[in-house]
């Protein structure tokens, strides 16, 4: 924990990297014979769990690099095994990317020799989350809304609030929601109240989920100690999530369209809704660590996961959008209708993870996010 507490902390320090004393890599060279990667589950798939879902057999084939993949369930635990080093990339949320900027964990790349650097969707190739000073920390990767997800049985209908995992009610089924949610195990989490209390409490005069005063920030906390009496896990895993859903009782709580498709897959009885207070989501990006030692592999990989069949295929199996619109049209497994279904359209619905910090653009001074992750603990332990 002390690695991404001190990385967050340098965050509330400064916000100016242009001095960042790190040589790039002007031109591509040969692979370097493997690229070691920490990325989300579900993101870097070769065919074990689905053989029509794998994006990396054909890149090792074409280009000698041997992908090496550590899973993470958290931002936090992304920060703190790059802290650790010995990765060459990361699929960073913008809740850990500026971090790792400021931490000086990872690099600018070279959109030179990214030939797909100009096909990524507008509204992210400068994406605040991991551009600093015009300068790019990475590739975006792909995005994606933070979803309710629910048990059909008991909802017949899809709920219109995320009421059902803040607050104490009965369900539609005549029992209590008490023991049946769960809410996400990480710091982050806190935006989600936030984002609740925005639509009803507008008094409380939160403009922006992750930027908030000391008096919004302690609302935010009152209302996920209440959760707290009805959470029956808090849930990082995303395949413990699953079996939670399938075998413990589970039948609402926040999560990802990755959970969601798995599980319909499977046929059980869940479905997704966005609700009318809006979510919070994640827009993902490719990060080069500062001292990768397979820097020309990590770039031929970047390259490979811009391509539209990539994008497509991860999308399909993650239920998430792509980086680059052309991903949208022709992709089998997506199907022409994939990006609508997964929400597209949605963009500027969505609050996307970034990290807070004191120096906020919406107040005068709002809560770090090192305050966040000591009080997150303190909520989860019932304090």
């Amino acid at each position: 924990m002390n690695s991404f507490l001190k990385s967050c902390t340098a965050l509330t320090v400064a916000l100016a990297f242009s001095g960042q004393a790190i040589a790039q890599v002007t031109e591509p060279g040969n692979g370097e014979g493997q690229v070691n990667i920490v990325a989300w589950p579900g993101y870097i798939e070769r065919g074990e769990t689905d053989k029509n879902y794998d994006w990396v057999t054909s890149f090792e084939k074409n280009t000698g690099c041997k992908v090496n993949i550590k899973t993470a369930n958290t931002s936090d635990e992304m920060v703190a095994l790059m802290n650790e080093g010995g990765f060459d990339l990361v699929t960073a949320s913008g809740d850990a990317s500026l971090r790792l900027v400021a931490g000086k964990r990872v690099q600018p790349i070279n959109t030179d020799l990214i030939p797909s650097w100009n096909t990524v969707d507008d509204r992210l190739k400068d994406a605040p989350w991991f551009t600093v000073g015009g300068v790019h920390y990475g590739a975006p990767y792909q995005w994606g809304p933070n979803v309710l997800m629910y048990n059909t049985e008991v909802f017949k209908e899809a709920p219109k609030s995320w009421n059902v995992v803040f607050e104490e009610m009965t369900l539609p089924d005549g029992k209590s929601n008490k023991g049946r949610v769960q809410a996400y195990d990480g710091p982050i989490h806190i935006a989600d109240a936030a984002n609740y209390l925005m639509f009803h409490k507008p008094e409380l005069g939160i403009k922006d989920p992750y930027e908030l005063t000391e008096d919004q920030y302690k609302a935010a906390l009152d209302l996920l100690r209440v959760q707290r009496t009805l959470v029956g896990r808090y849930w990082h895993d995303a395949a413990i999530q699953v079996d939670d859903f399938q075998n413990e009782g589970v039948v609402a709580s926040g999560s990802w369209p990755y959970q969601v498709n798995t599980l319909i897959a499977a046929k059980k009885p869940v479905a997704s809704t966005i609700p009318q207070e809006g979510v919070t989501g994640w827009a993902d990006t490719t990060m080069l660590a500062a001292d990768a030692a397979h820097p020309n592999c990590a770039y031929m990989w970047m390259e490979h996961s811009l391509s539209p069949k990539v994008q497509g295929d991860v999308s399909a199996w993650f239920g998430s959008l792509p980086v680059v619109p052309a991903a949208c049209k022709g992709n089998e497994l997506l199907g022409d209708e994939g990006c609508k279904t997964n929400g597209y359209d949605n963009f500027e619905k969505i609050k996307f993870w970034k990290t807070p910090v004191s120096k906020c653009a919406t107040q005068d001074q709002c809560v770090p996010y090192y305050r966040w992750v000591s009080d997150y603990i303190g909520v989860i332990g019932g304090r």
